[in-house]
């Protein structure tokens, strides 16, 4: 057999793999380490594993995942999202569909301190669920928000996908940071106007909650000024090069753990359940980046890659119509593996070709996030849909269908950077010329 069909049917033995159950990054290695040791030799296979995941776990660059996961941990732990929350009800809680309106805000602001996606859902599920249940909203509108408001975590910084993003391209982390900030505040805003418009529609899904004096409104600032000084100086410190981002994830973990200790507001059980929960999500984004990275190695000498980028470059059709297609292709991947997973394992077989046709790494970064928002509350793996039906023990059909009129939110961003691509690179080439 030659090298592509070597590759190929290893793909396909991926694929049969992780449908055993077994862990994905763990697929990868086994798979990556036959077909190298088929087409070079065993030797040169079992050098090439050791030096790969060592490499990547004594990596300066890659410290920066159990960084911020770490202070997304803490401020989950000390119950700062809650505090987040009730800021922004104080604002927005009386107007009809308010309070969901609030979870959006609230959610947006606590994305600022953590990565996580599924981190995101589950807080807010915990949090914005019950009190969205007293005022009697519709159970569709709550869960499905909640589900799909935690996407936001792949676009607003700091977020974990965009800087795996960069560093499997390449690209400045940084300029990823800048460029997700536009499309993350829009998409947030259109969550809002989907919410107004359903409860306008149908003024039973979504009753106003309780008004709140302006005294009290203000009296709530603080507490979100705090994270916002916090999302502030790791951006700013990104921006100038003051900082780089291990530094940043170095000095937004420590300000959060002082704050949160001079205030009393977390206790040294839930500390340590923060480490051990960090611990084990920064090993498992280890552990799929090392794989990926003897796969690739593979993947590469059999020629795959290059193969995939001469043929995209070669069809007949405009170059945004490709783009869509490598979208589909992250989406039905996304749909099967993790997003995250399946974006480690398909970005290097891409990029080459989105390079060839002229677009920009960075705006391709925030179109593939984009499409790993939508993947998240997709069938069949849905994570941010399966911990909101796990926490909140509602049906899975109802968080489905309230997911789907938000689904049209993202997409129609989506639209509106293809059609204008600025929207994403207007930041970064403003500030980081």
């Amino acid at each position: 057999m030659n090298e592509v069909m070597v590759g190929c049917l290893a793909l396909v033995a991926l694929l049969l793999l992780f449908f055993t159950g077994l862990e994905l990054p763990f697929c990868m290695i086994l798979v990556g380490f036959a077909g190298f040791s088929y087409l070079v030799n065993f030797e040169a296979a079992t050098h090439m594993m050791a030096k790969d995941v060592y490499d990547v776990f004594v990596s300066y660059g890659y410290s920066v995942f159990p960084l911020f996961i770490f202070m997304g941990q803490l401020a989950f732990a000390s119950g700062m999202a809650q505090r987040l929350y009730n800021t922004a009800y104080r604002f927005l809680g009386h107007i009809p569909g308010g309070l969901a309106m609030a979870t959006v805000g609230g959610a947006a602001a606590f994305k600022a301190l953590c990565g996580s996606a599924n981190a995101t859902a589950a807080t807010f599920s915990s949090v914005a669920i019950p009190e969205m249940d007293r005022y009697h909203y519709d159970k569709r509108l709550s869960t499905g928000l909640v589900a799909i408001v935690g996407t936001l975590g792949c676009l607003i910084p700091p977020t974990i996908f965009l800087i795996i993003y960069g560093l499997i391209t390449e690209q400045s982390i940084g300029k990823l940071f800048l460029a997700g900030i536009i499309p993350g505040l829009g998409i947030a805003l259109l969550f809002i106007l989907i919410i107004y418009g359903w409860a306008r529609i149908n003024p039973s899904v979504a009753p106003a909650g309780q008004k709140f004096s302006w005294k009290e409104r203000i009296a709530s600032l603080p507490e979100a000024a705090v994270v916002l000084a916090i999302f502030a100086l790791m951006l700013v410190g990104l921006l100038t090069g003051f900082f780089t981002p291990t530094e940043a994830g170095s000095v937004g973990t420590m300000t959060v753990l002082l704050l949160i200790v001079l205030t009393g507001r977390l206790t040294f059980v839930a500390y340590v359940k923060a480490i051990r929960d960090a611990t084990r999500t920064a090993c498992m984004i280890l552990m799929l980046i090392a794989g990926s990275s003897i796969l690739g190695h593979f993947i590469t000498i059999t020629n795959i890659p290059q193969l995939i980028s001469d043929w995209v470059t070669t069809l007949h059709v405009h170059r945004n119509v490709v783009i869509l297609i490598i979208c589909l292709v992250y989406l039905i991947g996304g749909s099967f593996i993790d997003d995250l997973a399946f974006m480690v394992l398909a970005t290097p077989v891409f990029f080459p070709a989105v390079q060839k046709l002229g677009f920009d790494p960075i705006w391709f970064g925030i179109i593939i996030a984009m499409t790993v928002m939508i993947g998240i509350v997709i069938p069949p793996v849905a994570s941010n849909v399966f911990i909101v039906h796990k926490i909140s023990r509602t049906p899975m059909a109802t968080v489905y269908r309230g997911v789907v009129p938000f689904l049209l939110g993202i997409v129609v961003f989506g639209a509106l950077l293809f059609l204008f691509p600025q929207l994403a690179l207007f930041l970064p080439n403003y500030l980081m010329k």
